[in-house]
């Protein structure tokens, strides 16, 4: 985990465990996948750990444990990512993984603050969060859902981008949450309560 999501959990008084054992996993209460690199590479280094992705599965979609992923580890709940070739993800929200497409007068990476639209405004895991409110991205690949049903928000940089996605116990945010300030905190600690 990053540190600074890391801190961010812990100021907000959560007990947290960085680990790669599986073990751990399925004992969890709540499970944060943050996401730093390339799709291919993390989701290689995810299936490189012995016994994780059934460990994953058992707890996220059997038990049903509320789940996380930030930047690419939202990315990954994805069906495939086209990151450095096909990789298929885990399929837990369906959709591809897809480079930025730009105006050329556009950076990529897309860094920076950008305005939340929430297509969304009933889900436990928006309260007190509003369209206009700001959030901190990073990220040169972007997630394409097939289900418009899962997309909580969205921004705008030179066409629309998914900025949250959802499904049952599973959420993911393209934005650093623990980046994010008042906003990205307020987002956390809505995912420390939510009892889906």
């Amino acid at each position: 985990m990053e540190k600074s999501t890391l801190r961010a959990a812990e100021g907000l008084g959560m007990d947290v465990v960085v680990s790669g054992d599986p073990e751990d996993v399925i004992k969890a209460d709540r499970i944060i996948l943050p996401g730093v690199g390339a799709f291919a590479d993390c989701m290689q280094g995810l299936n490189s750990l012995e016994g994780m992705r059934s460990a994953l599965e058992e707890a996220v979609l059997q038990k049903g444990v509320p789940f996380l992923g930030i930047c690419v580890g939202m990315q990954l709940l994805a069906d495939t990512g086209l990151e450095h070739g096909h990789t298929k993800g885990l399929g837990w929200i369906g959709g591809t993984v897809e480079q930025l497409d730009v105006d050329v007068s556009l950076k990529v990476p897309h860094m920076g603050w950008n305005d939340l639209e929430l297509t969304q405004d009933n889900h436990p895991l928006l309260e007190g969060i509003k369209t206009g409110d700001h959030a901190y991205f990073v990220h040169s690949y972007h997630f394409k859902a097939t289900d418009h049903n899962m997309v909580l928000s969205e921004v705008d940089y030179d066409g629309v981008i998914t900025a949250m996605v959802a499904r049952d116990n599973i959420v993911g945010t393209q934005f650093h949450p623990e980046k994010s300030q008042k906003i990205g905190l307020r987002f956390l600690k809505n995912f420390l309560q939510w009892s889906p």
